[in-house]
């Protein structure tokens, strides 16, 4: 548990680490604020796009495999960005990190189904679920203290012992598959590159129509996001009609088919977005509309994790004794209470307004987090426990993804600095956090139509 709790916190970590170094990554490399943005971009593209080939590979020849290999490439790139003098240079290596955080996050839960006893499991989600939600909002309070005495390169240094220690405990504790995949079913490397096509162009295409909407849109910037965005879906149909009738579908369709598993998906997406539009969006709310220092920003914001540190292990026992579906439910009903009430806040609120409805959220949050990856990583047939725990990472990124577009958006319409833009996003968060709880709730329906 040590080795799944240490690879998912180092490989969720990058993926916000290296934003607070931006300017200065800029700076030194001699590149525009524009380009440096790959510098984010390589990363989570590539770690979405190749999160479910990852997942079926580790179907077929074994989790701890993809885990630990996974967690080679992650370290060795680790030390490539460290080294590197130019932007394409960081980018690629970036890119590859990627790769390695997809081998580590794809088979996360696979093998924590392999580690428990299925009357435990659901402490187990919970504690690797806590990993997760803390390590998406620590990534810049780490840079910060990292930057604050050293340069950005460090920011990579930082993952070399750990990746070594990780790796080292990995390779003597980690458990082999327990159930052989079905005979004569292989990886098609069509599909890989299908996948990764499709999720990378649909990506970029929305994330280029977020970025020039609204005022700064033009002919030309619309255009390019259209193209993107057309191509991955045209890529997506082709991809799709191919996997319908495999055995062993890289997208999980025969996954999807399973209504709770399906409901479980897109509470997941809407969960993430909602927590994405949030925590963008809070610190311009408290910094420029209430005045907040920095310090007292992350202080206040630091309150939600901290209410998920303290629900996440009480719900891992409610696991089982409760549908699933009612504890999310119940959880993203919550939540969506906390950022409505947010959302309403006074021109000038005290710090105890605030704390108490960030409270709110996280408990919200750690409601629901836990028993809903317990039903996906659960309701997948044994053998496809790499499929069910890749798409659970891939609707963690999709709805994060989906959360920073629509913020962008947003801020492209309406002023981020005088609060109305901050207050629409957490509005919309609130609705998307309802939504999550509907889909959920829907769950508890279906667990007894098929009892």
């Amino acid at each position: 548990m040590a080795v799944i709790i240490l690879g998912i916190a180092l490989s969720v970590l990058d993926g916000t680490i290296v934003n607070l170094a931006l300017p200065g990554i800029a700076r030194d490399l001699h590149a525009s604020a524009s380009q440096a943005v790959w510098v984010v971009n390589a990363y989570q593209v590539a770690t979405l796009g190749l999160l479910l080939p990852c997942a079926t590979l580790g179907d077929l020849i074994g989790y701890r495999r993809v885990y630990l290999g996974g967690l080679v490439l992650f370290t060795a790139a680790s030390l490539v960005c460290a080294l590197s003098n130019s932007l394409p240079m960081l980018a690629g290596a970036r890119a590859i990190q990627g790769l390695g955080a997809a081998g580590i996050m794809s088979v996360n839960s696979a093998l924590l189904r392999l580690i428990y006893p299925r009357r435990m499991l659901g402490r187990g989600v919970a504690i690797n679920s806590l990993v997760v939600a803390t390590a998406a909002v620590a990534g810049p309070s780490i840079a910060a203290g990292i930057l604050s005495v050293a340069s950005w390169p460090w920011l990579f240094v930082f993952n070399l012992p750990l990746g070594v220690a990780v790796l080292w405990l990995g390779l003597r504790a980690l458990p082999q598959n327990a159930v052989a995949a079905p005979a004569g079913v292989r990886l098609s490397w069509l599909d890989v590159l299908l996948n990764a096509l499709m999720f990378s162009l649909v990506v970029l295409g929305v994330d280029a129509l977020g970025a020039h909407s609204g005022s700064s849109a033009t002919p030309a910037s619309m255009g390019t996001g259209v193209a993107l965005l057309a191509g991955g879906l045209l890529v997506g149909l082709v991809y799709i009609r191919r996997q319908w009738t495999q055995p062993l579908p890289l997208f999980p369709l025969d996954l999807l088919r399973i209504p709770v598993f399906a409901l479980s998906m897109c509470s997941s997406v809407g969960a993430f977005a909602a927590q994405m539009l949030a925590y963008i969006a809070l610190p311009f709310l408290l910094l420029d509309s209430y005045g907040r220092t920095p310090l007292q920003a992350g202080l206040l914001i630091t309150a939600w994790p901290l209410a998920i540190v303290v629900v996440a292990p009480i719900v891992g026992r409610l696991i089982g004794r409760y549908p699933d579906g009612l504890l999310g439910g119940i959880g993203m009903a919550i939540m969506a209470i906390g950022l409505g009430l947010m959302a309403a806040l006074p021109a000038q609120p005290d710090n105890a307004a605030i704390a108490w409805r960030m409270v709110l959220c996280g408990i919200g949050f750690g409601m629901f987090q836990s028993p809903n990856n317990h039903t996906i990583v659960t309701t997948a047939p044994t053998h496809r426990s790499g499929g069910a725990s890749g798409m659970l990472g891939t609707a963690r990124l999709t709805g994060q993804t989906l959360g920073a577009v629509l913020l962008s958006i947003i801020f492209s319409i309406e002023n981020a600095h005088n609060g109305r833009g901050p207050v629409i996003a957490l509005a919309l968060a609130a609705c998307f956090a309802a939504v999550a709880g509907a889909f959920s709730s829907l769950r508890v329906g279906r667990a007894a139509a098929t009892a």
